[in-house]
């Protein structure tokens, strides 16, 4: 559960060179908070001198007290904290958004097969999920906006499980409550290494994510054009 009912306030005031930390200004004190994301938040959106929404960390040793978790944006926010995407779509697979994927009663979150650890796991049909996600301020998005070497990695592994069998879906989510169609770059690796996967039968599934009622939730599903 990811709780909105009493979140710490700040200003944001910079991203550190390390990634993972970032300065917010709590109660006129200038802190270290974690920024649970792989990429620099700041190649997607200005957050400097915003008000933003923080989690007390929940690893008891951490070097932060507080966590990046989401920013104000129009009559709703924009998660920041990209390592709780999973979370929802797990606790959400049931929604109809997924009814593609067929019976989804039996979940298994980084479900290892041989060398590759999938997101998500259907054990009824052996569907691997791979979850991305997208920070877009727009109606529309395009994927992937960075290179991933490590996704390019993934989707061959996928590939070559779903020759033994496996069925795939490639799994979206929009940070954004707004964005309502995603493009699948054409000029990108990713799209030369996603084609075999697709022509196997993967399924391509994307959904906008939004806070209700103090929780990270699917708001609905969206396009995605290949």
């Amino acid at each position: 559960m990811i709780s909105l009912e009493k979140p710490s306030k700040g200003i944001f005031i910079k991203e550190r060179k390390n990634r993972f930390i970032c300065e917010v200004m709590v109660k006129n004190e200038a802190v270290e908070c974690y920024v649970p994301s792989s990429c620099r938040l700041d190649n997607f959106i200005d957050l400097h001198g915003k008000q933003v929404l923080l989690l007390p960390t929940e690893a008891p040793n951490a070097r932060t007290r507080y966590s990046l978790f989401a920013v104000p944006y129009k009559r709703n926010h924009i998660l920041l904290n990209i390592g709780k995407v999973n979370s929802v779509i797990e606790r959400d697979i049931k929604k109809r958004c997924f009814s593609t994927l067929g019976k989804r009663s039996e979940i298994y979150r980084e479900y290892k097969i041989d060398s590759y650890k999938s997101d998500l796991f259907i054990a009824n049909s052996r569907t691997i999920l791979e979850v991305k996600s997208i920070l877009s301020l727009g109606k529309g998005a395009v994927f992937p906006t960075v290179f991933s070497q490590r996704t390019l990695d993934q989707l061959k592994e996928i590939s070559s499980l779903m020759d033994r069998g496996y069925n795939a879906a490639l799994v979206i989510a929009s940070l954004s409550p707004y964005v309502e169609q995603i493009q699948i770059d054409h000029a990108s690796p990713f799209y030369e290494a996603l084609r075999p996967c697709v022509e196997k039968g993967m399924q391509l599934l994307a959904v906008s994510l939004h806070i209700h009622q103090g929780e990270a939730r699917i708001k609905k599903k969206i396009k995605i054009e290949l």
